[in-house]
């Protein structure tokens, strides 16, 4: 596999936000996301077996612990990415596969949690995502939407309501952090108020989580390998 970077630090994204996680992330990445934080991912990275790759990975959480396969676009690799997949949940990790199901995702193994990051409009990339896996999600995955404006709100309601409206995936609705932002940790680089992104939730009655990338409020939004 083609690996930009394996590193330890807290899971910054999802319904286990917070927790310790060990980041394989690989290179490539199909898709041009206007609001993109890992540009640095599209090209470049050094190759490892998946038995180098799972020894990084024991080294930095011995015994078991999260783990969560990102990139780029993982999924660019399915043929190695999904038996490390496969080894990592019978060595006893938590598996986490942050995609933007774009590629098929019926062969990754049932117990990988998958985080599937729904293109909205204004990311310029809306459209990509692959209705059929829908039906590959289960209870134990999430469904997220990253909203830069009122229009990607109204898609994400929508897809909600009508696409996804028979899922029991958990769903994420996250604000888009400028991906030029730098210095200070604040909620003003986030190009949807977060609490008019609340009100326009409560507003509609949407079951849905309200979501942030809590890595760029604990430390400098910039900052990579974390």
């Amino acid at each position: 596999m083609q690996i930009i970077e394996i590193y330890k630090s807290l899971q910054g994204e999802s319904s286990y936000a917070g927790l310790p996680c060990v980041f394989v992330r690989l290179a490539g990445c199909n898709l041009r996301c206007l609001w993109c934080d890992s540009e640095y991912t599209f090209k470049g990275g050094v190759r490892m077996t998946q038995e180098q790759i799972q020894a990084e990975v024991h080294r930095l959480s011995l015994g078991g612990g999260l783990v969560e396969i990102t990139g780029g676009e993982p999924m660019l690799q399915e043929r190695e990415v999904v038996p490390l997949m496969q080894a990592l949940l019978a060595s006893g990790y938590t598996v986490l596969l942050e995609t933007s199901g774009e590629r098929p995702l019926a062969d990754v193994p049932q117990k990988v949690v998958k985080v599937v990051d729904v293109k909205c409009p204004d990311s310029g990339e809306g459209g990509t995502f692959l209705p059929d896996n829908l039906s590959a999600l289960t209870e134990r995955d999430e469904l997220k939407f990253v909203i830069a404006s009122r229009q990607d709100y109204e898609f994400a309601r929508d897809f909600v309501l009508g696409q996804a409206s028979g899922i029991r995936s958990s769903i994420i609705f996250s604000p888009a952090f400028r991906k030029e932002a730098t210095g200070s940790r604040s909620a003003e680089h986030c190009q949807v108020d977060p609490r008019e992104l609340a009100e326009w939730i409560l507003t509609d009655g949407l079951n849905v989580r309200l979501g942030f990338q809590i890595h760029k409020f604990i430390w400098e939004p910039s900052l990579k390998g974390v």
